[in-house]
């Protein structure tokens, strides 16, 4: 529900209505909060890093916190979807892979899943090509059955909010904050038209925007906002089908970094390097293709991945905002809580972020030591 007005006063002011701060908003009004939600864009905008049909979701982490995040995350989707009637998760295989060089991770993330008892089993790359003929694979397959699939993005944002709303949260959109200052014990948060929002706390999942909303005066890691470019890609055959699927390519062949990709229905195959793309900040960049990068992915295309046309790419533009480790940003200072830097691997685990900023905002013990402030080793994989 988007309102023309926003109250004066409310418990939690969420700025950010992506993925994170719709699931936070959500998980705010379950617990009979009284929360406000500011966006700066309409519903639906393709502006940010939530928007598209196509999200990975995999169990296929080394990081205890991870697998513990998706996991959570799993139950919760379930639970939104009850609420809504909305389908946002969309089960399916899932396959991760690496040249000689990341193997050693990807047993790493296959004895995590077994100690967190996430089924998996492993396949000879001529066993996988097999199941799955569109794809080459560089080594042996790790393959979840159970635990993995697509998560519709464009759905869950708007799940999200509507399941928001119907706990009583006030969700505003084109109401874009132009800082978070303190007032008293709380804060006050000031829009750029409409009356400034004051609150006991807030929570800020601005995505690229975090970075210029916060300032200096707030001691998180370095955010990197970079511009990203995977695309959808054209299957050869109306027969083959597609998991969800990462891989780890070897790196002496020159790739710039891992790769993803899964079905988009209407759209084709999202595929995408992680993490490659250049720098930028939000309100400039210009989201046009960057030929040289589209040329590399479409080389990959030919040579990983047969079916699918490389010619028949269709670039999309979303960003990155990520911590030097890779980790994500959850943390509170005074009144302030931010998430951030979730780096292309956190959409998958929004709900369960969105609870544990809750925690944060309102100041309960038990926070996971997950609480991460992006100073753990590295969480590799993306989407």
């Amino acid at each position: 529900m988007t309102l023309v007005g926003t109250p004066r006063r409310a418990d939690v002011v969420v700025v950010g209505g992506g993925v994170m701060g719709s699931a936070t908003a959500w998980s705010l009004a379950r617990r009979g909060v009284d929360v406000v939600l500011l966006e700066q864009f309409g519903p639906g905008h393709d502006l940010g890093a939530s928007h598209g049909r196509a999200r990975v979701y995999r169990s296929s982490y080394a990081e205890p916190h991870h697998q513990a995040l998706v996991a959570e995350g799993r139950r919760l989707w379930a639970e939104l979807e009850d609420e809504t009637g909305r389908c946002v998760l969309h089960p399916g295989a899932g396959i991760a892979t690496a040249a000689p060089a990341g193997q050693a991770r990807l047993r790493e993330v296959a004895t995590a899943m077994q100690r967190a008892g996430v089924e998996h089993e492993w396949l000879t790359p001529a066993e996988a090509a097999e199941r799955w003929p569109g794809l080459r694979f560089p080594g042996p397959v790790l393959h979840e059955p159970h635990t993995a699939g697509r998560v519709d993005a464009d759905a869950a944002v708007a799940a999200l909010q509507e399941a928001a709303a119907a706990h009583g949260a006030v969700v505003g959109h084109h109401r874009r904050v132009t800082a978070v200052l303190p007032d008293g014990d709380g804060v006050r948060v000031r829009q750029a038209a409409g009356a400034d929002v004051r609150a006991r706390a807030a929570v800020v999942t601005a995505g690229a925007w975090t970075p210029a909303l916060l300032g200096p005066a707030f001691p998180v890691p370095p955010l990197r906002v970079t511009e990203e470019q995977p695309a959808h890609f054209r299957p050869v055959s109306a027969d083959l089908v597609w998991p969800s699927f990462t891989a780890d390519p070897d790196p002496a062949e020159g790739w710039p970094a891992g790769v993803y990709g899964l079905d988009s229905p209407g759209d084709g195959v999202k595929v995408g390097f992680h993490g490659a793309g250049a720098e930028c900040t939000p309100d400039t960049r210009d989201r046009r293709p960057d030929p040289a990068r589209l040329a590399r992915l479409r080389e990959y295309v030919r040579r990983w991945l047969p079916g699918l046309d490389p010619d028949s790419a269709e670039p999309v533009s979303c960003t990155y905002t990520s911590t030097p480790t890779g980790e994500f940003v959850l943390d509170r200072v005074g009144p302030v809580v931010v998430g951030a830097g979730f780096s292309g691997h956190g959409f998958k685990s929004a709900p369960a972020v969105g609870r544990v900023l809750t925690d944060l905002a309102l100041g309960q013990p038990g926070v996971p030591a997950l609480a991460l402030a992006a100073h753990a080793v590295p969480a590799r994989g993306a989407s």
